[in-house]
């Protein structure tokens, strides 16, 4: 493979592509620079090995930097190779994985070396909800090339080896890398969000060909379908306790328990990932206040409200579904937004962006009320009102304004203030409200929920629902895009 022969690069292809199924292209590309005594330098593939293969017999291009040359930095003829792979990608309908190792600009080619690294930009804005780009760190990803991996769809990041900065740490005012390692898969991750999955080298290869096997291959021609071998009217007994547990309820009703959590690291309250509902990926959407650990046993607790990042993470994930025409399952268990300082300089414009994303969303979008839906921050998560074609709840939801308690303080403050056994008379209004007012029954006879369904039931009634809206059609307003 390549004149590189076996590096790294070579080898993170073998272990990702399906046996003997990658073709190289462009092997024998080298730098064509001759200023600072390039001429003299080998430069094998010019440090990028591209091509093409399969992944369990579905078409991806590869490009795998190689770290052996010149620090795997980019240079003119290495980025055009990379965009070479985009353009056939794009031609033939088929994704993208960048498996990155790079040192960043080739200094020695300058502006010939920036000008690639533009046409390399270019590229992928243009594939960018046509074909699913996944991008992974396995060395080195500074400066522009970290540019380049936030462009992906999907970002995996080694665990330990791993370097991803636009600002190396040690050029921060104030901060050393001992200090605040910012580059590390951990910070980027849990701290910005930009990390999808982390782990060793062979865990993100096995990550990455599970995401490739559920994914379409394109925006148009769908191949993300495969035979379902679970029961479509099986019983999920016991998904009542998982209200908190979204995650824990999301894999239940799932065909034969599979879910593929996205950017789990990154504001747990929010949970984003797939799961196959008779065989058809579905992105999901769902609100967590319970996370528990691989041994069953609680790790955290989060209030039920939305938070700036947990928001900002679902608005990507649901404009990533509605680009490809993935369905959308929501669990709903929030009472309002999060109360804090911090939260208060980004959460209305996060929430605004969600609220239009899901409101934007074509694809098929069903919603399911499994705990406390309040106010605003209802309506965000996919609501009637904003556009969800089928809402159920489950018979203990609470659909309403806000708490019937604090409800009724408002309501009947003047009556309270001189009554004796004012507590008791909370109690009263507040049992009127909740049944009048915030109850999924009372929700039900406005029209705004379709049915109350048994939580034991989720599973077949979602999926006779998306069954329902599988050739759903919807028209949008004439405009080139929207500006939320």
């Amino acid at each position: 493979m390549s004149n590189s022969a076996q590096t790294s690069a070579s080898s993170r292809i073998r272990a990702l592509l399906d046996e003997n199924s990658f073709v190289e292209v462009g092997s024998y590309i080298t730098a064509r620079a001759t200023d600072f005594n390039m001429a003299d330098k080998e430069t094998p593939a010019d440090g990028v090995i591209t091509g093409y293969g399969t992944i369990d017999g579905s078409l991806v291009y590869v490009y795998s930097q190689d770290a052996a040359v010149l620090g795997g930095s980019l240079g003119e003829m290495h980025a055009k190779k990379i965009s070479s792979i985009y353009s056939m990608a794009m031609k033939m309908g088929a994704p993208v994985i960048g498996l990155i190792d790079c040192a960043g600009l080739r200094l020695q080619e300058a502006t010939d070396a920036l000008n690639g690294f533009g046409q390399m930009y270019l590229s992928q804005a243009m594939a960018s909800g046509v074909i699913p780009q996944i991008a992974a760190v396995f060395g080195t990803c500074g400066g522009g090339m970290a540019v380049s991996s936030a462009m992906a769809d999907f970002l995996f990041m080694e665990e330990k080896k791993g370097k991803l900065f636009v600002n190396s740490p040690n050029a921060l005012e104030g901060n050393r890398v001992e200090k605040c390692d910012t580059s590390s898969a951990a910070f980027q991750s849990e701290n910005t969000g930009l990390v999808d999955f982390t782990g060793d080298e062979d865990a993100i290869l096995s990550q990455i060909r599970s995401l490739v096997a559920i994914l379409p291959a394109n925006n148009e021609d769908d191949m993300s379908y495969s035979e379902c071998s679970d029961d479509l009217n099986r019983v999920c007994a016991g998904l009542e306790n998982c209200v908190g547990a979204s995650d824990i309820a999301l894999t239940q009703i799932s065909d034969n328990g599979f879910f593929l959590e996205v950017k789990k690291a990154y504001d747990p309250s929010m949970v984003t990932g797939f799961i196959r509902l008779n065989g058809t990926t579905v992105g999901c959407v769902a609100n967590r206040t319970e996370l528990y650990g691989d041994n069953g046993v609680k790790e955290e607790e989060y209030e039920p409200v939305l938070t700036s990042h947990g928001c900002e993470k679902a608005e990507k994930f649901v404009s990533f579904c509605d680009a490809f025409n993935i369905p959308l399952l929501t669990l709903v268990n929030v009472k309002g937004y999060k109360a804090s300082k911090c939260t208060e300089r980004k959460i209305a414009k996060a929430a605004g962006r969600l609220t239009y994303a899901f409101a934007n969303a074509s694809v098929p979008k069903v919603t399911v009320v499994t705990g406390e839906a309040y106010g605003t921050a209802y309506l965000t998560m996919n609501s009637k009102s904003i556009g969800a074609d089928m809402v159920y709840a489950w018979p203990t939801a609470v659909i309403g304004m806000m708490d019937p308690t604090a409800a009724v303080k408002i309501m009947y403050a003047d009556e309270l203030s001189g009554a004796e056994d004012s507590l008791g008379l909370i109690q009263e209004k507040a049992g009127q409200y909740r049944e009048l007012q915030s109850s999924a029954i009372a929700a039900a006879k406005r029209g705004y929920v379709d049915d109350i369904i048994e939580a034991c039931d989720t599973r077949k009634r979602v999926i006779a629902a998306f069954e329902m809206l599988f050739t759903k059609r919807e028209d949008r307003p004439d405009r080139k895009h929207g500006t939320v």
